[in-house]
């Protein structure tokens, strides 16, 4: 029988035994994605309603039925802008964390 020591089944100190040691990464993580969710709720809509109204009829004279249909593309134009955004944050928070986690 082998004689263990209580130290060994403890968590290290520096590591997140129970998940807390992660607070400030998750935190992080979190505020990235409910400011890319906000930006993707807002800032397509808010595109459309403006091109459309500001651009397109007013400054263009395109009839209504035209400035719906270019005032959609200028919105799904935002949402794929808010999408590369987001995965280039993503990207590179994830391996800002991986670099930290290698220093450690």
């Amino acid at each position: 029988m082998q004689n263990y020591d209580r130290s060994d089944f403890s968590p290290k100190s520096g590591a997140a035994g129970d998940g807390r040691g992660n607070d400030g990464s998750l935190l992080s993580v979190l505020k990235t994605l409910l400011f890319f969710t906000i930006l993707m709720i807002t800032l397509p809509i808010g595109l459309y309603f403006t091109s459309k109204a500001y651009l397109f009829e007013a400054s263009l004279g395109y009839s209504s039925n035209d400035s719906y249909f270019y005032a959609a593309i200028v919105a799904v134009i935002a949402v794929h802008v808010v999408l590369a955004l987001f995965v280039y944050a993503a990207w590179n928070e994830g391996s800002r964390q991986s670099r930290e986690g290698k220093q450690d």
